[in-house]
């Protein structure tokens, strides 16, 4: 029988080691890195002190990554119209708690998705499945997801993403107990071209090494400038699972970058539980790229996480949508939507 411990929680401090300060905003070429603050701009003289790369070794781990993540989402769980959880639904929307296991959209192959279930049940009025997605889950994160069944919601709703208008927290288990109560993680964001074309925390160092590369061959998304990224977090829980230190939080993604609850939550030394890429021994680089003498001293232990990781090999990542907010796109009513994480 599984024992579930809560411990006293402290205060906190926000997390931004000096080395990785958020990014300027300038941004002198659109295939030039984007320098840090308090660092010196990056040439092409500079070059000698990069890391040894080339666009072919890049673009051929690139290449089997992608292969191996087409293979993943064919294991894409198969979901009916009438096994669809629907939170709210009228003319212009639907908002679906999505299962953990499926993807949002189908892809290339046409996998299993949640999209065209919420498809095949309601339509929308363009006809068009791909027209009523405006913002997707990763296929292991459970939660609300929204979908459009009108132009007029599409287009609302698109703009009040891009404009982050719309609030969204989630609900993760991490390996360890995270000391502070909540806490700011002030990290910018960059594609790792050693591990693409996943996501690790901006460096220099990091950012030296993409001068010279060929667009056309590593592809402009490796190039892009390091972005801006702050997510929050807030302690609901800290538990003692079966001997194993875990912590419950609540995660608030400020700027919504790709994969940012993930790599943020390694690099301040605590991993979501479940998670086989950015957690131990995963395809991405640990700790978010991070040193581990540049992790908080309370961070989870790699033997800690090992056996984390060991303890739920092939259960699915511990993270879920659990709330939304946002302006209806037609009505303009003020919507609030919750549901409990299946962890």
């Amino acid at each position: 029988v599984a024992v579930v411990m809560v411990i006293p929680v402290q205060q906190t401090t926000a997390f931004s080691p000096p080395r990785y300060l958020q990014p300027t905003i300038h941004h002198p070429n659109r295939h030039q890195p984007m320098v840090h603050r308090h660092q010196r701009p990056i040439s092409a003289e500079s070059k000698t002190t990069a890391l040894h790369l080339s666009s072919s070794d890049i673009q051929e781990k690139l290449k089997a990554q992608m292969a191996k993540l087409q293979e993943r989402d064919r294991s894409s769980l198969e979901i009916s119209p009438d096994e669809l959880d629907v939170v709210y639904e009228d003319e212009h929307i639907a908002v679906i708690n999505k299962p953990r296991g499926v993807l949002t959209v189908p892809g290339k192959e046409d996998n299993p998705s949640i999209n065209k279930a919420v498809f095949d049940r309601f339509g929308c009025e363009s006809n068009r499945m791909g027209k009523m997605v405006v913002h997707r889950l990763g296929m292991d994160t459970s939660g609300l997801i929204v979908f459009a069944r009108t132009n007029a919601a599409l287009r609302e709703l698109n703009s009040l993403f891009r404009t982050r208008k719309v609030a969204r927290k989630y609900e993760a288990l991490v390996c360890g107990h995270v000391a502070n109560d909540n806490g700011v993680i002030y990290l910018p964001l960059m594609r790792d071209y050693e591990c693409p074309p996943y996501m690790r925390v901006s460096t220099e160092e990091h950012q030296r090494a993409l001068i010279g590369l060929d667009p056309e061959k590593v592809g402009k998304k490796i190039l892009e400038s390091p972005k801006p990224s702050i997510t929050e977090f807030e302690v609901i829980k800290r538990e003692v699972l079966d001997g194993k230190d875990l912590t419950r939080l609540v995660l608030t993604s400020i700027s919504g970058r790709t994969h940012q609850l993930n790599v943020h939550c390694a690099a301040i030394g605590h991993p979501i539980v479940g998670d086989s890429v950015y957690g131990y021994g995963g395809e991405a680089a640990a700790n978010g790229g991070l040193d581990q003498s540049e992790l908080p001293d309370n961070c989870a232990s790699e033997e800690l996480q090992k056996d984390i990781a060991v303890a739920v090999t092939g259960k699915p990542m511990c993270v879920h949508a659990k709330s939304i907010s946002f302006e209806h796109p037609v009505t303009k009513n003020k919507l609030s939507f919750e549901c409990a994480a299946p962890f």
